[in-house]
């Protein structure tokens, strides 16, 4: 996304499966619990021993020793004296994947010392197709400026633009409302925050967006990592955020040489990001909402190339998304891809497929409903998601992005993708779609200036979807 026109990039990034030790709880007994072991994974509340002592983690955690790490500040808390039985071995439960253990999250000296937010997550469902937005929050553009409390109640998913890091490596997330010198009429962040609590208690989402075009993301150290969990940790609990929208753009992210299984990723941007956003679901919980907003070359242009390739003289981030994609899908609640600012691109009817029609957006959307093979080499395929975690992004209006089409073109995607009608020339791999989410769009500030029409057109058509 952009702060003027709409931009995208995103990230890939997957994780091997792993093995993750849960520690047993401690009793009142006070018995010791299963001993703390340097290679086994811990989440938020897994309770260990070490030297006589039981610790209790504070959040994702390996190969941090509780005794060192037990400070105020670090990621084990000290319960106090254990004894009277014997330690058991670690009981070993499958995990969903996760990043290698040089990925171990910690926090930085500045996060807060609660082990849980001070605005909890609640646990809730979106509508069956949503209607997505991101909101100009901390920036001024030729769009103006709308109040939180103003934004109409048809906007089910609200991703704040935008979290942008002090520098490119720091990891140091930071969000600031547009100062009123640039934004007339910015509401106090007092009024910002109550208004949020308003749309969250009326079941909308409101999430941090991280990123855009100025704001580049890498994640190249475990410091910076570790940086990034607690600056948006501290972004999420001091607004009452739901979640967070990765908009990685630009150079954020791009594969190592030689990085060229997306499941088994190696690159340290990718597997530090997979990581960090491993951690903050951790912290929150079951409520933690996460969207990504990639644009077509980061993840479905994979199809053709992936990183530099095994021949060398690609786009090294081409493709990068999707290794972040695989390891979160277990986590992901909605991806939406920007099906705007794009290439051509080929889709898995092998042609290519260009912007400013309905075919764009079938082809396009298709190849995550079906799944594709990862540089057309079919024993690499990346699978299918589930079609209620698949949405795609169109922009409200001209001025918006490049791509933009009419909403007739717009819903003759979706009513393809959806009930396999009115698809032209390109037939879904895919088939029916039902589940299919919604509709993401850059933005609702652009949406407001051009009179709603993305909205007043969009959110009566998906409400009237089966």
């Amino acid at each position: 996304m952009r702060r003027s026109v709409i931009l995208a990039a995103a990230v890939a990034l997957a994780a091997a499966c792993s093995t993750v030790y849960v520690a047993a709880t401690a009793n009142a007994a006070v018995a010791c619990a299963p001993a703390w072991s340097a290679t086994a994974t811990y989440v938020k509340d897994n309770v260990v021993s070490k030297g006589g002592n039981n610790y209790t983690a504070k959040w994702w955690t390996q190969g941090e020793d509780p005794v060192v790490k037990s400070g105020q500040w670090d990621v084990w808390v000290g319960n106090g004296a254990c004894g009277g039985t014997t330690n058991p071995s670690p009981s070993v439960t499958s995990a969903s994947p996760s990043a290698s253990p040089s990925s171990s999250p910690s926090t930085s000296p500045s996060a807060s010392p609660s082990t849980s937010p001070s605005t909890p997550i609640p646990v809730g469902g979106l509508p069956k197709h949503a209607l997505i937005g991101y909101l100009h929050a901390s920036f001024a553009n030729g769009s103006g400026y709308l109040r939180m409390a103003d934004v109409p109640a048809d906007w089910d998913i609200i991703n704040l633009a935008f979290g942008e890091p002090t520098s490119a490596t720091s990891g140091d997330i930071q969000f600031k409302l547009c100062p009123a010198t640039e934004c007339p009429g910015v509401e106090s962040e007092a009024d910002f925050i109550a208004a949020i609590k308003a749309k969250r208690a009326a079941g909308k989402k409101v999430l941090l967006s991280i990123g855009g075009a100025n704001g580049q993301v890498q994640l190249t150290t475990t410091a910076a990592r570790d940086r990034f969990v607690s600056s948006v940790s501290a972004i999420i609990d001091r607004y009452g955020l739901d979640g967070v929208d990765i908009d990685f753009e630009g150079h954020s992210l791009s594969l190592n040489t030689g990085d060229t299984d997306f499941k088994n990723p190696t690159t340290p941007v990718i597997v530090n990001l997979i990581s960090a956003v491993k951690s903050l679901k951790a912290r929150y919980g079951a409520g933690f909402v996460l969207t990504m907003a990639p644009e077509t070359f980061f993840v479905q242009l994979g199809y053709q190339y992936y990183g530099s390739g095994p021949w060398g003289g690609q786009d090294p981030r081409a493709g990068s998304y999707l290794p972040v994609i695989y390891a979160l899908r277990d986590i992901l609640t909605v991806l939406h891809v920007q099906d705007y600012n794009s290439g051509s691109i080929m889709g898995l009817d092998n042609q290519y497929h260009s912007m400013g029609g309905a075919d764009f957006h079938i082809a396009m959307t298709d190849m995550l409903l079906a799944g594709f093979p990862v540089t057309g080499n079919t024993a690499n395929m990346f699978p299918a998601l589930r079609e209620d975690q698949i949405a795609f992004g169109a922009p409200s209006s001209v001025s918006a992005g490049n791509g933009y089409v009419a909403p007739t073109a717009v819903q003759q995607a979706v009513t393809c993708l959806v009930k396999g009608t009115s698809c032209g020339s390109y037939t879904p791999r895919s088939g029916l779609n039902p589940n299919f989410r919604g509709l993401m769009t850059w933005s609702i500030n652009w949406d407001k200036f051009y009179s709603w029409e993305f909205r007043n057109s969009h959110e009566p058509f998906l409400n009237a979807l089966p």
